[in-house]
């Protein structure tokens, strides 16, 4: 039982009867093994997180905050050995998973410190003279028990914006990792063990997919939270309509490059990593490419040139900037959507191949509307590229997706940007960088068929909660 990572119930390290394998995306060999817990001890932490649930609303600011703290800090000590273990079961390079660990450790930080200002407001009521006397007392609080279900391709920093936030408005949680990412998420575990929280404030389970329904439908979660793809996330809210569900899911983002950026080379460096991180796998990395008509074939020709120098291998050797996919069904869905694309006259600039789960970096141009890759998430390293004529179509261009997650935009006119952020219909605009880059203290979150909600921890912490007003009386304001 010793080489078996065991779960964690209620804060205490269990095993149940079932385990999980684990293995590496790049050659397949054994990561670890984790413990499935058994129906019973996920019934357990259930009865538990509704058992604990005003405890935990009533843990002292300085309590959660102290949590947090302990957590951020033991995960910069040992942050070598987490990123380690992130390349090991997830693949992505370990440069990667350092920026991964490091964004953890603010994203704790972040929630310790939110803990300690959650605070509420004061509403003076004697605007009225039928309210003379009276203030209000507006706090929010917990709304019950959160089922919180992580994703693979982050599987430390998407966990810790389920967590973090749950820990410091005080909610119970359930937190479900991926079944092909599960082993961060219990060395997670482990640190939150550590702490002086209710032991039965959060649980850590690597319930089997198939397993996921009753979770889901269960009334004492009131309140779900799931990062993952669309039709799953939709499923959650349709099964759940009375819940309050949060849904981070998917993307194509768009990156407008105008004619008026000073230094293409160095937008196409930045387009072609990001395009390219983590293989792709992240719901905001870039996949359209639009590019102004006066600069087109120059900046193509930078970015394929870009793009074809990213170090690709091994995600455990430094300086590799490009692993494989998570596995051969996602590397092999990628690659026939690349062939649909060249079938119907979209030109391979770069790319288009693959060997093994190592999907080689792709560029495309010419891509017809209606193919796959024009139009849904490729969650892997392929861009496409376009030219536009002015603004006002490249943003008809961005919003003719049915996703709306993040759009990048590449302009020093200042005008073009208030503009952008007006009419772009996304969560987030990022002005002179790509749409890839997030501060995990700021609202992150789509539109459409992104999803519902926001994460960044002080929104999520209001999503959490709801508000609760006090009234006092007869007092001499």
């Amino acid at each position: 039982m010793s080489d078996i990572t065991p779960f964690y119930l209620s804060g205490v390290p269990t095993t149940g009867t079932d385990t999980l394998e684990v293995t590496s995306p790049w050659d397949g060999s054994v990561v670890g093994v984790a413990s499935v817990p058994t129906d019973d001890q996920v019934e357990q932490a259930v009865a538990d997180l509704s058992a604990v649930r005003r405890e935990a609303q009533a843990t002292p600011a300085h309590v959660r905050a102290a949590a947090l703290d302990h957590i951020s800090a033991q995960l910069a000590a040992r942050a070598e050995e987490v990123a380690a273990l992130i390349t090991a079961e997830n693949g992505k390079p370990l440069a990667w998973s350092r920026g991964e660990v490091s964004r953890a450790v603010s994203t704790f930080r972040w929630a310790a410190e939110e803990a300690r200002r959650f605070s509420g407001d004061l509403q003076r009521l004697d605007t009225d003279a039928s309210a003379t006397g009276r203030l209000g007392v507006v706090r929010r609080f917990a709304r019950g028990p959160v089922l919180g279900i992580a994703p693979f391709n982050f599987p430390l920093n998407l966990v810790a914006h389920k967590v973090a936030p749950a820990i410091a408005v005080g909610a119970p949680i359930l937190l479900k990792p991926a079944p092909a990412t599960p082993l961060t998420a219990l060395l997670l575990a482990e640190i939150i063990a550590e702490t002086d929280l209710p032991p039965r404030m959060v649980s850590v389970l690597p319930v089997p997919n198939d397993k996921m329904s009753s979770l889901v439908l269960d009334p004492r979660l009131p309140v779900v939270s799931f990062t993952g793809s669309g039709p799953v996330g939709w499923s959650i809210q349709q099964q759940v309509p009375r819940k309050h569900v949060t849904l981070e899911l998917g993307g194509n983002a768009a990156v407008i490059v105008n004619s008026d950026w000073p230094d293409l080379t160095a937008a196409a460096g930045r387009i072609a990593l990001f395009g390219n991180y983590q293989a792709g796998q992240s719901c905001i990395s870039v996949q359209r490419v639009l590019v102004h008509t006066d600069v087109y074939d120059g900046f193509v020709t930078e970015l394929v040139a870009a793009v074809e120098n990213l170090p690709t291998g091994d995600p455990a050797a430094e300086g590799v900037q490009v692993g494989p996919v998570i596995n051969d069904a996602a590397a092999e869905r990628i690659t026939a959507w690349v062939d649909e694309a060249r079938d119907a006259g979209a030109s391979v600039l770069t790319g288009g191949s693959r060997d093994g789960r190592t999907v080689a970096p792709t560029v495309l141009a010419d891509v017809p509307a209606g193919s796959k890759v024009a139009e849904e998430e490729i969650f892997g390293p392929v861009l496409t590229v376009a030219r536009f004529g002015d603004l006002d179509e490249a943003f008809e261009l961005v919003n003719s997706s049915k996703y709306g997650l993040q759009a990048g935009l590449f302009t020093t006119d200042l005008q073009a940007a208030f503009r952008a952020h007006r009419d772009l219909e996304v969560g987030g605009v990022i002005v002179g960088d790509v749409p890839s880059f997030r501060a995990d203290q700021m609202p992150y979150g789509g539109w459409k068929d992104s999803g519902v909600g926001r994460e960044g921890v002080r929104s999520a912490m209001n999503d959490l909660t709801e508000e609760r007003v006090l009234v006092l009386s007869g007092l001499d304001l």
